[in-house]
């Protein structure tokens, strides 16, 4: 097998991952698509280091975030994309689900709906102070001193722009699912 066939069946084994982590920083299908082109342009720079590597598929991952945040930090582009499970922190200091408002009614509709929809969607109107940490928090598992650290701002704001981002979203998520029920009524 030449370099060249070894470095199309390593994109082929990465490249869902690296741009499914670029399109939920980003929210941006074709900005994604540009990040992972980086990514991989960077990864054929170094692949006869990383390709027998064990630790590739982490590599890839902090190369497509770092290219992610960079390029929001660069170009302060909108960006949603969010999976249907995330949590917070308790006042306990526990994680807790954020489930979206349930009762009968609310619960069949949901039930009828693409819930990763729905929770994009609703990510879409919150400002990208609060999308971004949310994203790095939940989906990338970085702490929020790390998340401090990529995004050069102070704990507290980080903390700030997480607890207001859970707030808003909630309150999104509940009109979403009200105006949902209303129309289906």
């Amino acid at each position: 097998m030449t370099s060249t066939h070894g470095f199309e069946d390593f994109v082929r084994s990465y490249q869902n991952m690296v741009y499914s982590t670029a399109v939920r920083i980003l929210g941006n299908e074709t900005d994604a698509q540009d990040i992972s082109q980086e990514v991989f342009l960077r990864a054929y720079k170094h692949f006869e280091s990383i390709s027998k590597s064990e630790t590739a598929g982490g590599w890839l991952k902090t190369v497509t975030r770092n290219l992610c945040i960079n390029h929001l930090t660069r170009y302060r582009n909108r960006w949603s994309l969010f999976t249907d499970q995330f949590t917070r922190r308790g006042a306990d200091g526990d994680d807790e689900e954020i489930i979206l408002p349930e009762d009968e009614s609310s619960a069949m509709d949901l039930d009828n709906l693409d819930r990763s929809e729905i929770i994009s969607t609703a990510l879409e109107a919150l400002p990208e102070k609060q999308r971004v940490p949310l994203v790095l928090y939940h989906f990338e598992n970085m702490s929020y001193d790390e998340i401090g650290h990529q995004l050069k701002v102070s704990l507290s704001k980080v903390k700030t722009d997480i607890s207001r981002g859970r707030r808003a979203l909630k309150t999104i998520l509940s009109r979403t699912l009200e105006d949902n029920h209303e129309f289906n009524a």
